[in-house]
Parts: C-alpha cells; sequence; structure tokens
C-alpha cells in the first residue's frame, strides 16, 4: 500500500515538473510557434518518464499553449494580435463578474484590508522617480497578491477556476506588460491609473455597488488592451512581454 501510494507521488511529483519545465521552455521562446513537440526529446531534456510528460501535454492543450497535430502528438500553438486581445477580454469580463459578485455578497473589512494593503504597497512603489529592480519585484508580488484576491473574495469556486485558466495565458495574466510598461515613456501614468482602478473597485465592493464594481475591472483590463498596442510599437519592448514570441503579428 505504501509503495503504492509513493509510485502515485512520484508520478505526480514528474508530471508537475514536466508541465512547469514545458510552459517555461514555451514562454520563454525556446519552442517556437509551429514546433513540435517531441516526446523522446522533452523526456530526455526534462528527465521525466513518458506518462508524466504525457499527462503535461494535456495539460498544457487545456490550457491552450499547444494543440494536437493531424499527424498525431502536439505542437506549439500560434496566437494572432485578436487572440491575444480576445483573452485579455475573457480576463477582464472574468475579473468584472468577481468583483461583482463580492459586491453583492459581501466582504468582511479585515478582507477588504488586504486589498488595501495591496493598492498601498504599490502606491508606495510607483510614486518614486524611479523604479528599480527591488521595486519592480514588490510591484509585481503585490498586484499579483490583488488580483489573487479579489477572485478569492467572489465566493465562487468556479469562478476562480476559470479566472486562472485564462491567466495561465502568458500574455493573459494580470502582470504580462509589467516590464513591458516599465520601458514605455507612460510607465508612471499607465501605473498610477491601474491602481486608482485597484483603489476605485475595492471602494465599490465595500459600498456593496455590484454594478460600477464589475465595470471598474472590465475598464482595468482595458488597460492591458492599450499596453499591447504601445508594446507592438517596437519589438524591443514586446519581447519584454511573457509569450511574446507566441504572437503572430500582423504585416
Amino acid at each position: 500500500m505504501m509503495a503504492a501510494v509513493e509510485n502515485v507521488e512520484r508520478a505526480q511529483s514528474q508530471t508537475v515538473t514536466a508541465l512547469l519545465a514545458l510552459r517555461d521552455l514555451i514562454v520563454n521562446g525556446e519552442l517556437k510557434s509551429g514546433d513540435r513537440i517531441s516526446e523522446l526529446v522533452m523526456v530526455e531534456r526534462i528527465g521525466v518518464s513518458r506518462t508524466p510528460l504525457r499527462t503535461a501535454l494535456v495539460k498544457l492543450e487545456q490550457e491552450g499553449l499547444i494543440e494536437e497535430i493531424p499527424s498525431g502528438g502536439y505542437a506549439v500553438k500560434a496566437f494572432s494580435e485578436a487572440d491575444v486581445f480576445d483573452a485579455i477580454e475573457i480576463r477582464g469580463t472574468l475579473e468584472g463578474l468577481a468583483a461583482r459578485y463580492a459586491a453583492e455578497r459581501g466582504v468582511a473589512q479585515m478582507r477588504l484590508a488586504e486589498l488595501r494593503r495591496c493598492v498601498e504597497t504599490i502606491d508606495n512603489t510607483i510614486h518614486t522617480d524611479h523604479m528599480n529592480d527591488a521595486d519592480f519585484q514588490t510591484y509585481l508580488h503585490a498586484n499579483e497578491r490583488f488580483h489573487a484576491l479579489l477572485a478569492e473574495l467572489s465566493g465562487s469556486p468556479a469562478l476562480i477556476r476559470e479566472i486562472e485558466r485564462v491567466a495561465r495565458l502568458p500574455f493573459a495574466s494580470a502582470s504580462a506588460f509589467v516590464l513591458a510598461e516599465a520601458s514605455l515613456p507612460e510607465s508612471q501614468r499607465i501605473l498610477i491609473i491601474a491602481n486608482e482602478h485597484h483603489r476605485a473597485v475595492v471602494e465599490a465592493i465595500e459600498n456593496r455597488e455590484s454594478a460600477r464594481a464589475e465595470a471598474i475591472m472590465r475598464e482595468h483590463a482595458r488597460l492591458s488592451h492599450r499596453n499591447l498596442m504601445l508594446a507592438m510599437r517596437s519589438q524591443k519592448t514586446l519581447d519584454l512581454v511573457p509569450g511574446s514570441a507566441l504572437i503572430r503579428r500582423r504585416a
């Protein structure tokens, strides 16, 4: 019995290892759009057996990073600009629904205080003359924490799963454009506007203004739309967006 449990745990651990390694290879551009994923090569490269590797490939297909090919196996997926905009819009719609649910169902002051601490941390980070690497890491953590908390406060496990699923697409996550934003002349203004959205949605949730809370988070996602358009003006800037190598740009 103990041996069986250990075998299951070992297989699960190898699946997680394979999943993280494959996702990293794709997001970093080492595996490019259209590349066929060879199981034998990946088994050797990652150091896992074929069964957990195949399980990881199925999970990556569900996430939308790879797709089955007619000849068998999987290839890295390519995304059009429209695909990316749609993914961002879907995240905004889902986070808007999370904010609506939180406002309608009510949130304890202690949980609202957690959101406010994220807002304050971001404020202290972005209102500086020059953000260094440590500042960006602080911003990144606080921003991701804010969005994760917002999903939790919806009180809907089904909605939380869907938000996590769309956010696994590297360019659709809440922090996808942080490094790209840093290289833009408008960076500080964009970050300030984004954090004002955070502040406003906390206020709307506290006041039980569900429609307002939903609208704010949908508008918040539109900032990512704008940031993508700005990033696309320069390949150097676009390269700072995780998974940008998967985006098939229009001529």
